[in-house]
């Protein structure tokens, strides 16, 4: 028999949940994203990831996600309100495309306060439940949630969301010529630790988590960028997760197609100050 490495032992009950948290979330991955819409009994949208989540049963379709409540504080996520308030929720599936406004989604903005204007996303009416569906998803899920429950009382504890799909979108774009999903075309993305994820096409890449002093969001980049023709939805997530519009940004930015491109590159390697930088610089003619 072979030697075995040196393993760590670790009692749950004798670390931090923090600590148990980071273990699990390195441990048990990739996992899929269940990017969550849904609303509140007024009518307010809300949308959210979550990465503890899969798909159950064909027969019944059944999916099952679980927005957690927060460690530090052990408060809730409006996800998890209307879901109790409603019985409805909308899963979106996450292609790389979309992956770094998804990620600015994640962002704890305020009650009331739409996720979907925030990270630019286009908001699509479902037709079987209220909750509206996100337009850049490749495939969306409208569901009826059967039932959730709470599997604990302190910060960590999750809550399972069982949720029963009533009507399937597909973008036929991501169909084969059998008319079944191409992994490729799809071309999804997943959750691992850390700043982590996984592409279904290529292998890991790391996105920077939100700002916990919360991103400026799409809605409020100037218009030359928000509206650029080269700049993607990935692009403009990494512009607005910043805590305030760099110094200039309101008189200035520049709308010289070379400058968005070499931004983009910037962007590309995670230089997001740079590309501002570069958004920002008059050249003389």
């Amino acid at each position: 028999m072979g030697t075995f490495a040196r393993m760590l032992r670790i009692d749950p009950s004798e670390i931090s949940t923090a600590q148990l948290h980071g273990y699990l979330l390195g441990a048990v991955a990739p996992r899929p994203i269940c990017f969550a819409s849904t609303v509140d009994t007024e009518g307010n949208v809300n949308l959210s990831p979550y990465s503890f989540f899969n798909v159950f049963s064909a027969n019944p379709p059944i999916m099952v996600f679980s927005p957690a409540r927060r460690v530090r504080d052990n408060t809730t996520k409006h996800t998890l309100e209307n879901v109790l308030e409603t019985k409805e929720v909308v899963i979106n599936i996450v292609s790389y495309d979309m992956v770094q406004q998804m990620s600015l989604s994640s962002t704890e903005y305020a009650k009331g306060v739409n996720e979907f204007v925030k990270a630019g996303f286009t908001q699509v009416a479902s037709e079987k439940v209220a909750p509206p569906r996100v337009g850049e998803a490749p495939v969306q899920f409208e569901c009826k949630v059967n039932d959730v429950i709470a599997l604990g009382k302190e910060g960590g504890a999750g809550n399972l969301v069982i949720a029963e799909v009533v009507q399937l979108h597909i973008d036929e774009s991501i169909l084969d010529s059998n008319g079944k999903i191409d992994p490729f075309k799809i071309d999804t993305v997943s959750r691992l630790g850390g700043n982590w994820y996984n592409r279904a096409k290529q292998g890991l890449f790391e996105v920077e988590k939100p700002l916990r002093t919360m991103g400026i969001g799409v809605d409020a980049l100037p218009e030359t960028i928000r509206l650029s023709n080269i700049l993607t939805g990935n692009d403009l997530g990494q512009l607005a997760n910043v805590d305030a519009l760099p110094s200039g940004a309101e008189h200035y930015v520049s709308e010289v197609a070379a400058q968005h491109k070499k931004a983009q590159e910037l962007l590309a390697q995670g230089l997001v100050s740079e590309a501002w930088t570069e958004l920002l610089t008059k050249y003389d003619n």
